[in-house]
This record gives C-alpha cells, structure tokens and sequence, in this order.
C-alpha cells in the first residue's frame, strides 16, 4: 500500500491499528490468508473490551469461509453507493469544495516529513491508509489525530450500525482507544432519521451537486464543520483543555 521507512515501521506498537486498516480497506486474498495472524493480534490489544474483541475475533475467523467475490460485492454496495459512510475522510467535512484538494496536500506534506510515501493511485484521506499511517506514530500523535477525527468515526460508525454492518466495529474499535466509543450513541437519532442515500434516485441527486453538507443544517454548521476540516488539515494542535490521550493497555493478571 505505500513505501515508509521500516525503521518507524518497527517502533511502532500500535499493531492493532494496522489490522482494522486491513478489516477496512478493499477485501482481498490476502486478508482472507492473514485471517488467523490478525485475529491473533486483536487477541493482544487489550485497549478494547472483551466482548468488542470477541466480535473482531469472529469476524477474522468468517473470512476463513468466505468467497472473496462475495466480500468484494458487498464492499462495493457498502462503500462505493453513497456518500454517508465515505471512508474518505476529507469529504465528511468538505464535500467535493476546492478548500478538500488543499486539505490533501497538507496532509500528504504530514506523510512525507514522517517517511511514509504513498503511491499516485492512492488518496491520502482514505480512513485504512490514515490507520496505516497513525500505526507508525507515537501514542501522544495517535491520541490526538484520532480525537481530531472523533466527530466523524462517531457518525460513520453511527451510520454502519444503522445499516447493519459489521464495519461498524472499525469505528467503535477506534472510538474506544481514547475512550470516546459512547460518542457513537449520541449519534445514533441522527444516523437513523437520514434517508437513504444509496438508492439509484438518491446517487443520482447527490452527484449532481457540486458539494456534499454531512449534518449541515444550516449555514453556521456548515461554517463549524469548515472549520473542522481546516483543523484536521492543518494540524494545529493549540492549547485546549483536554489533550485527548490514548486508553493504557489493561494489566495482565497477576502484574
């Protein structure tokens, strides 16, 4: 998926991040082959609850039986019909405005001051290369990328529930690592009053225009989540009152 220094690759801890990267991204024969190493590595995160590994864990051992062209046809209906659960995190918060094609290109000059290049067919906001790139930071780095994309794993994961999907857990996974999974809640009476926008009227409607509002319902969200954007982009990290840190792994027993 991308070319980065083996060396930043090693320090890393954050295993588990690379493995919802790959429960996320386009199935492949290679995730149903690696079905086992990853359940293994879920197994050791013990950030999450037992019951959220458990269901990760089950999902690793579904892909042993099951046929890729399958996997691949549901991904397709679940990701590529509609914007709402757009694993493209830019368009969440700039739709299709010209203000996106900048966040791009602040985001991609954060890849490669950390060594971590990207091939040309790649889009540097897709949430399973963001994963890849976060599992190669520092704890500190990682807490607060994902307490900056907090708002739109809550409402993704909101949505993939309300459709029933397994994907679901990705976000709730994430969630939970700075202990924001309740956030997905408060989401949940939104998620369900939306209409569908995966039906052949609604993707015709939504292509026609020039920019997508996510939970705009007026002009002064769509001005908050503009801002949002630009924060997530630009990475201005100034004093708050709260630094968003990474949940401590759960002792084992006896230590």
């Amino acid at each position: 998926m991308n070319d980065h220094d083996p060396n930043i690759e090693a320090a890393s801890g954050m295993l588990s991040l690379r493995v919802l990267a790959r429960l996320l991204d386009y199935p492949s024969a290679e995730l149903l082959a690696a079905h086992a190493e990853l359940a293994c590595l879920i197994e050791t995160e013990t950030r999450w609850p037992p019951a959220l590994r458990a269901e990760l864990v089950r999902w690793c051992q579904d892909l042993a039986g099951s046929e890729l062209l399958d996997l691949e046809e549901a991904y397709v209906a679940m990701f590529d019909r509609g914007r709402a659960v757009s694993l493209l995190l830019f368009e969440h918060v700039h739709g299709e405005s010209r203000d996106r094609g900048q966040a791009m290109v602040n985001l991609l000059a954060e890849y490669a001051a950390a060594g971590f290049h990207l091939d040309a067919r790649e889009l540097p906001d897709h949430l399973p290369l963001f994963l890849e790139y976060l599992s190669t930071r520092s704890p500190t780095e990682i807490g607060q990328w994902l307490g900056e994309i907090q708002p739109i794993l809550a409402l993704l994961g909101a949505r993939l529930e309300e459709r029933g999907s397994r994907y679901a857990l990705v976000p709730r996974a994430l969630l939970t690592l700075i202990g924001a999974s309740d956030s997905i809640a408060a989401q949940r009476p939104a998620a369900s009053a939306e209409p569908a926008d995966n039906t052949p009227q609604a993707l015709d409607a939504v292509w026609e225009e020039e920019a997508v509002r996510f939970e705009a319902q007026s002009d002064q969200d769509c001005s908050l989540q503009s801002a949002e954007g630009r924060r997530l982009a630009e990475r201005k990290y100034q004093a708050i009152p709260q630094v968003i840190q990474l949940v401590p792994p759960t002792p084992a027993p006896g230590q």
